[in-house]
């Protein structure tokens, strides 16, 4: 819409002059009347542009209003009609059923503001030729427009029905049933808008899945939709504490590790993992770290098993083995396709069609083991706040979601970052200002990449970039650790600094960030 207002003040040429005789009570009373009608046409205008933008950024902007502003708005607006109206997901933010069916009468209403402030059209003079006495109405009686409503054809039942049928199907009735219940749910009820499900909902639907109870094509029915409306916090917390009991049901529940660092990237992902030599790093001193991921399902799909052993990081399948690297040399690699085949085939179906699914979300909070945190990176940034409210959904007490070029916790100290982490179980949101100039990139000798990202582990290669990331992505992990607080970035960049320059003596520093 065109109309634009900025700040909370009432414009004088649109709030009627008050009679004489208007005073005390009678005046106040007016006045107040006044301001909640001005009020609710600016609550109109915000709601039609959320409604059509789904962003708060992109509406505030087109607004002409400051981002807060709008926020308050809409914080206003949940007051005053008891609802929601917006759930934030992977998409941006999701109408609510409520906020749905009053789509058409906002839209209604924007239409006609704008068309009271546009510029009155002047009318064509007379066609001269005609005389006004022929201007008549029909003689003919025609009957009214005929139609066939489309919820009739073939039978179909309405909204109405569909809902009644969902609901009647029994908390005990067949697994394909009850995943068809939660399809519906997505797509038709509400009065046929549909809505996100409830944590509870899609942890029964992921469990259906992992146990090889659905049918192929409720499969893609779930996860398409959920793709189409947006994933919510809610929805990613249920999936993954079905995705946890699926795992812990083979690996068990008693391991334990200080960090938890998920590496699922796409093959397409062909830079460097400098994030394995900054966990061997944290690991040198003294935090048992436990990388797990994937690189899809394609020919590149073992690349992370492929390079681990080579830099000393043991691959690990089982609890046995994992138990035994994190006692040992305090750090595991454990692949997603170990851990749980299910998961990894759910990842794999991207190749039939090319769309990021809900469940690429959820497996960043998989977390196979008892962590102390978690360190996350999220490219999109609608994904660093849900992931964090996923996680407070989950219970998770610490946590550090990484706003990164790559959906991996790897930091880069040339330039700002933000975090997203939990702190306490408490939200807190940090920018880590940039630490350093870039420096110069550093002429590859030829040699295989393999070789390259080994040599500067051993001092072979000198890059002072890949340094810097290295030591950057160290940092981070240290002070995501409970106990590590804000200014403590600077005494985990310098611990980060001595531990790579010990590290081909294996011999960790006595300074350590508690954890």
């Amino acid at each position: 819409m065109t109309v634009k207002r900025k700040g909370g003040e009432s414009h004088p040429a649109l709030v009627p002059a008050l009679a004489p005789e208007a005073s005390g009570s009678g005046r106040a009373a007016l006045g107040t009347a006044q301001e909640s009608r001005l009020s609710r046409g600016r609550l109109v205008a915000a709601l039609d542009a959320l409604l059509s933008k789904r962003n708060v950024t992109l509406a505030a902007r087109d607004l002409g209003l400051q981002t807060s502003a709008l926020s308050r708005l809409l914080a206003q607006m949940r007051e005053e009609f008891g609802d929601p109206l917006f759930i934030r997901s992977g998409r941006g933010l999701v109408p609510t059923p409520f906020a749905e069916a009053l789509r058409p009468r906002v839209q209604a209403l924007a239409r006609g503001i704008d068309a009271l402030f546009e510029p009155s059209m002047e009318r064509p003079a007379p066609d001269e030729t005609f005389d006004p006495r022929w201007n008549v109405p029909t003689a003919i009686d025609a009957p009214p427009l005929r139609v066939r409503p489309a919820g009739l054809l073939e039978g179909q039942p309405s909204p109405a029905q569909i809902d009644a049928k969902l609901d009647g199907i029994a908390p005990d009735a067949p697994a394909q049933d009850r995943l068809a219940r939660h399809i519906g749910v997505l797509g038709v009820a509400g009065g046929g808008h549909g809505r996100p499900l409830t944590a509870e909902e899609a942890e029964e639907a992921m469990t259906i899945i992992l146990a090889g109870e659905a049918d192929p094509v409720q499969v893609g029915a779930l996860l398409g939709m959920m793709r189409m409306r947006g994933s919510t916090a809610p929805e990613l917390a249920g999936m993954v504490r079905a995705m946890r009991a699926h795992v812990a049901a083979g690996l068990g529940r008693t391991i334990q590790a200080d960090i938890d660092w998920p590496c699922f990237t796409s093959p397409n992902y062909h830079n460097p993992p400098w994030f394995f030599h900054a966990a061997r790093l944290v690991a040198q001193a003294g935090h048992r770290v436990l990388l797990h991921g994937s690189t899809g399902c394609s020919a590149a799909s073992g690349r992370y098993e492929f390079i681990a052993p080579t830099v000393g990081i043991p691959v690990c399948s089982n609890a046995r083995e994992i138990a035994a690297a994190l006692a040992g040399p305090r750090i595991a690699y454990a692949p997603l396709a170990a851990l749980s085949p299910q998961i990894y085939r759910l990842i794999g179906l991207h190749r039939l069609t090319q769309t990021r699914s809900a469940v690429f979300e959820a497996v960043h909070l998989l977390k196979p083991s008892k962590a102390k945190t978690s360190l996350l990176g999220a490219a999109k940034p609608t994904y660093r706040e849900l992931h964090r409210d996923a996680a407070r959904i989950l219970g998770w007490k610490h946590m550090a979601v990484l706003g990164s070029v790559r959906d991996v916790a790897q930091f880069t100290p040339f330039r700002s970052s933000s975090i997203h982490r939990l702190v306490n179980g408490e939200a807190e949101d940090l920018i880590l200002p940039a630490c350093m100039d870039e420096p110069p990139p550093t002429p590859r000798p030829r040699g295989t990449s393999l070789e390259y990202w080994q040599g500067v582990w051993t001092g072979a290669v000198r890059d002072a970039r890949a340094e810097r990331i290295i030591i950057g992505t160290a940092a981070f992990a240290l002070f995501a650790l409970p106990g590590a607080t804000g200014p403590a970035f600077a005494d985990a960049l310098r611990l980060a600094e001595r531990l790579w320059k010990a590290r081909l003596g294996q011999t960790a520093p006595a300074a350590r960030i508690p954890g």
